[in-house]
């Protein structure tokens, strides 16, 4: 197969619905599409696949076949290729190449924030970019909406969330926040990088945990649960970052994403496969906890997301609620299906508690 090429944005213009589109839409959205190859022979998708992508022919011909029988054939730059094949999931034909094929192929998801984006959104990506002058944003925006988190919230509230962004260069060596603080605002990184460091009490200068980048945020598990900052960000190099205040955090993007459960709607979710995830210390767990539970403090929840099951559901809980709707949020925002217990340990409803030992293995 040959390499993947980026596409442009007067590619994308030759397909419905791209072709509707504004040009500086337009324009982000080539940055995050290839225009891909596929040999003669090969399947393109098979009938009954469910994965969520938009296909759209560039050049070639492919056979389609439902059921193992031939039902037509379709060749690039025709009426009906300016169309997405076969869209609807689970695909109902199996599309093979006849010959040597390019095609387009576009996360359904992101595809759908951005069409909805292009179509409800004043405030124009041209406009807020223009803000940030020459710093090498390398597209933040489009980075940003192509996260599972925006796929969930409400398009007024998108359109809200960037027209209420503030601007704020930062030198490196800067400290954006501070362990231990009270918070005050969600950070998204446009420009620059960020090192994650929290302070212990063999380690007063800090532990490094992590490093950020474009497109990554912080911040939040300070505004949902109403507590102190639980790490410091330091600038690593000169950059820009963009943030949002509390409230507005709290009922633009927090409300929209959280999924708040009773014991009985938990219960059902725990059936079907899923885990509980109890988001307090490990001292806490091992004097009560529910039984079954996964143990992930919500100060590492960060750091641990590799030991988790991205295909399991989890129900989050603390003792109230609060740590385990930061947890949930973090989840959540990074694609994992989760769910946080109204009232959490302090619900009444009978949870199957369970006293001492160590916690399961994630």
């Amino acid at each position: 197969m040959a390499e993947d090429q980026v596409a442009s944005a007067q590619l994308l213009r030759n397909f419905a619905p791209l072709d509707a589109m504004k040009r500086e839409n337009l324009a982000a959205l080539a940055k995050k599409v290839s225009v891909r190859a596929l040999s003669a022979g090969r399947v393109l998708f098979n009938q009954g696949d469910t994965d969520k992508r938009t296909v759209w022919l560039v050049s070639g011909a492919v056979e389609v076949n439902e059921n193992e029988r031939n039902i037509g054939v379709l060749r690039a730059g025709t009426p009906e290729t300016r169309n997405p094949l076969y869209p609807k999931l689970p695909r109902r034909v199996t599309v093979r190449a006849v010959d040597d094929i390019t095609f387009l192929s576009i996360e359904s998801d992101l595809l759908d924030v951005m069409i909805t984006w292009d179509q409800t959104g004043t405030y124009e990506v041209e406009e807020l970019q223009a803000t940030l002058q020459a710093v090498g944003s390398d597209d933040w925006m489009t980075t940003i909406l192509q996260t599972s988190a925006f796929h969930r919230i409400p398009p007024a509230n998108i359109q809200a969330i960037f027209q209420r962004l503030q601007r704020r260069p930062s030198k490196a060596g800067e400290v954006v926040i501070k362990q231990g603080d009270e918070g005050d605002y969600f950070y998204i990184i446009v420009n620059g990088k960020c090192a994650v460091t929290r302070e212990t009490p063999l380690s007063r200068d800090g532990i490094k945990l992590a490093e950020l980048g474009v497109g990554d945020s912080f911040g939040e598990e300070a505004l949902i649960a109403e507590a102190k900052r639980n790490a410091t960000i330091t600038m690593m190099t000169d950059g820009v970052l963009m943030r949002l205040n509390k409230q507005d955090f709290r009922e633009l993007m927090n409300e929209p994403l959280l999924q708040w459960v009773s014991i009985e709607q938990a219960r059902a979710i725990i059936a079907r496969g899923g885990r509980w995830l109890d988001v307090r210390l490990p001292s806490e767990h091992q004097t009560l906890s529910i039984e079954g539970a996964v143990n992930v403090p919500l100060y590492l929840i960060r750091l641990k997301l590799s030991t988790l099951d991205r295909n399991t559901p989890y129900v989050a809980y603390c003792d109230t609620g609060r740590r385990s709707s930061a947890a949930a949020y973090i989840l959540v925002e990074r694609g994992f299906d989760a769910y946080v217990l109204t009232g959490g340990m302090n619900s009444d409803g009978g949870l199957p508690l369970t006293r001492g030992g160590p916690a399961p293995k994630p």
